[in-house]
């Protein structure tokens, strides 16, 4: 889903496989749309299940955060610009071109294949 806003929700984020025989992963999402959810994010808590899309943002901080997290910067049609991992009580530089910020557990992302180029997708769960 590209060119719309979202709703605070629930939803899967897609990776789409690599490689002939893989298959796409698929990840449990919270949705941050609303100005309060984007300012909450994950303070406060001690562990992330799946990942959290804030949107629209360009740029995220970890101050006041308990753990790590990893960071993937997105464009506006989906397509990641840049992972970074980011330990707590740090400032992340604002991305030229970011639209969306997943965040999720520190080190869980190169493992499902985010990584700078690829086009993910987010399935929305109707409310």
């Amino acid at each position: 889903m590209t060119g719309r806003r979202w709703r605070d929700g629930r939803g899967t984020l897609v990776v789409p496989a690599r490689g002939p025989a893989g298959t796409d992963v698929r990840v449990p999402l919270e949705i941050a749309a609303s100005y309060r959810a984007r300012t909450r994010g994950l303070l406060g808590r001690d562990a992330v299940d799946g990942a959290l899309l804030l949107s629209p943002a360009g740029s995220v901080h970890t101050f006041r955060m308990r753990m790590p997290i990893d960071v993937a910067y997105l464009d506006r049609r989906l397509t990641v610009l840049a992972v970074r991992t980011m330990p707590p009580g740090r400032l992340g530089l604002p991305r030229v071109r970011s639209r969306h910020v997943l965040e999720a557990a520190a080190g869980v992302m190169a493992g499902w294949g985010v990584r700078p180029g690829t086009r993910v997708a987010v399935e929305v769960i109707p409310s």
